[in-house]
C-alpha cells in the first residue's frame, strides 16, 4: 500500500476528525508486517552508508506526537541499524533562559546535521505552534513593541517554512513525521504506566494536565500540518494506536526518503586509482609475487567486465560480499522471526529479533561460504562471542512495550 495516504505536501488538507488512528494499512496482525520491518531495515542500513561516504545531503527526521504515542520506540527500533557516527538524535525540552533569549529557532540551528549526515528532531521547533500555541506561551515573551500586535504564530508558521526551505535549497532534506495516537489509546497508555513500577518514571501529573487540552492540541496538530506542509518538506501523518504498524510505517517513509536520495560511493578519480594501484603491487609482491598471481588464476572470476579499472573491481567486489552478507543475515532474521511465530511469542520490538538470532543454535543457521569456510573455527569461536555479547546487552537494556 505504501505511504501516499499518509503524506501531506500541501496540496491536499489534513482533518484530524476523520484520521484513523487505529489504521493498520493491508495488514491484520503485526505478525503479517515483520518481513517487511525487517527488509526496510536492512535497505535503510545500505542507503545510510552510501548517504554517509557521499556526503553530499545531510537529513532531518522530524517526530511529533502526544505524551506515549511512541516516539522513543519508533526511533529505537527504526534507526536501530544504523551506523551510529553518521545519526544523531535530539531530544528538545523546555527551552532554557539563555534559549528563551533568542528567538524560536535558534536552538536548533547547532544540531542540523552535515552533509551525509541524519539528524533525528524528537520534539522540535514545532512545539513553539503546539504547546507555544495551545498555552499562548509567546504572550509572556518580551520583544520590540512592533511584533505585539502581530499574529505571532501565523508568523511562525511562515518562518518555518522559509527556514525548511532554505534548508532544503542548501543541501539538508527535513521530512517530519506527526505520530497521531488516539485519546482513549494514549489513557490506556498512561495506565500501564502507573500499573507498572519501572515504567513509573514515564509518567507525570505534568502529561495527565495536558489531556485536559486535548480538543486544543488537535487543532493545534490540524493546522501545523495543513499550514507548514510543502512538496519538498511533507508531513507524514502515521497512525500510532498500533506501535507495530507506526513503526513499519516510519520504516518506509525513511527508506523511500533515502531511496529518493539515491546516494552512490563516490567514484575514484583517476591520480587515486593509479596510487591504489601501486600499492596494490607492493602488497602483492609482499605476498609473493607471481606466485600470488598463479593462486589467483586458480579462483573463480566473479567479475570480468574488461571495462572495469582493477580498482573498480575490488570496489565491486567487495559490495557483492556485502550484498551477499546482507542476505545471510536477512534470512537468519527471517528463520528467528519464525521460530518466534511458530512458539506464538509476542514481538515486540526489534530487541526480541535480535536476542533471537543471536540465540539460534548453529544448526539453525545458513551454510557459510567456501571463503568463509577457510575460518570456520575463528568464525565459529566469534560468533558464540557475538551472541553472548548481544545476550548481555538485551537483557540489560530490553526494555517492554506500553500495552505490548
Amino acid at each position: 500500500m505504501g505511504i501516499a495516504r499518509y503524506a501531506f505536501k500541501g496540496k491536499r488538507r489534513f482533518n484530524i476528525r476523520t484520521f484513523d488512528t487505529g489504521d493498520t494499512g493491508e495488514f491484520t496482525n503485526r505478525e503479517e508486517a515483520v518481513n517487511e520491518f525487517v527488509e526496510n531495515l536492512l535497505v535503510i542500513n545500505k542507503k545510510q552508508q552510501k548517504l554517509y561516504s557521499e556526503r553530499k545531503e545531510g537529513v532531518i527526521f522530524v517526530f511529533q506526537a502526544m505524551d506515549a504515542a511512541g516516539k522513543d520506540g519508533v526511533i529505537r527500533t527504526v534507526f536501530s541499524t544504523l551506523s551510529p557516527h553518521g545519526v544523531k538524535e535530539y531530544c528538545f525540552k523546555v527551552p532554557s533562559a539563555e534559549e528563551k533569549s533568542h528567538d524560536f529557532l535558534w536552538r536548533f540551528w547547532s544540531a542540523l546535521p552535515p552533509r551525509g549526515f541524519i539528524s533525528i528532531f524528537n520534539r522540535s521547533y514545532y512545539e513553539d505552534v503546539l504547546v507555544g500555541k495551545v498555552h499562548a506561551f509567546y504572550k509572556h515573551d518580551i520583544v520590540p513593541d512592533r511584533m505585539k500586535e502581530a499574529d505571532i504564530i501565523a508568523e511562525r508558521y511562515r518562518q518555518i517554512n522559509d527556514f525548511e526551505k532554505y534548508l532544503y535549497e542548501t543541501g539538508t532534506r527535513v521530512v517530519k513525521i506527526f505520530l497521531n495516537v488516539s485519546k482513549d489509546e494514549q489513557a490506556r497508555r498512561f495506565i500501564s504506566r502507573i500499573d507498572t513500577q519501572r515504567k513509573n518514571w514515564k509518567v507525570s501529573s505534568g502529561d495527565l494536565k495536558e489531556r485536559e487540552y486535548w480538543d486544543d492540541y488537535m487543532e493545534a496538530f490540524e493546522t501545523m500540518v495543513n499550514e507548514t506542509s510543502t512538496k519538498n518538506s511533507p508531513w507524514y501523518v502515521v497512525p500510532a494506536d498500533h506501535k507495530w504498524f507506526a513503526r513499519l510505517l516510519v520504516s518506509r517513509i525513511v527508506k523511500k526518503t533515502l531511496e529518493e536520495i539515491d546516494p552512490q560511493y563516490p567514484p575514484l578519480d583517476e591520480a587515486t586509482a593509479t596510487m591504489l594501484q601501486e600499492y596494490r603491487k607492493t602488497l602483492i609482491e609482499s605476498l609473493g609475487g607471481e606466485d600470488y598471481y598463479k593462486e589467483q588464476e586458480k579462483q573463480p572470476k566473479e567479475f570480468s567486465d574488461p571495462s572495469l579499472i582493477p580498482a573498480e573491481m575490488l570496489q565491486q567486489e567487495a559490495l557483492q560480499k556485502q550484498q551477499e552478507s546482507e542476505e545471510r543475515l536477512k534470512q537468519n532474521g527471517f528463520k528467528a522471526v519464525r521460530k518466534l511465530l511458530a512458539t506464538n511469542y509476542m514481538i515486540r520490538s526489534l530487541n526480541d529479533i535480535v536476542e533471537a538470532v543471536a540465540q539460534q543454535g548453529d544448526e539453525d543457521r545458513l551454510e557459510p561460504s567456501s571463503e568463509e569456510g577457510a575460518n570456520e573455527e575463528e568464525n565459529t569461536r566469534d560468533a558464540a562471542e557475538i551472541r553472548e555479547h548481544i545476550k548481555e546487552i538485551v537483557e540489560a537494556n530490553q526494555e517492554d512495550d506500553d500495552n505490548a
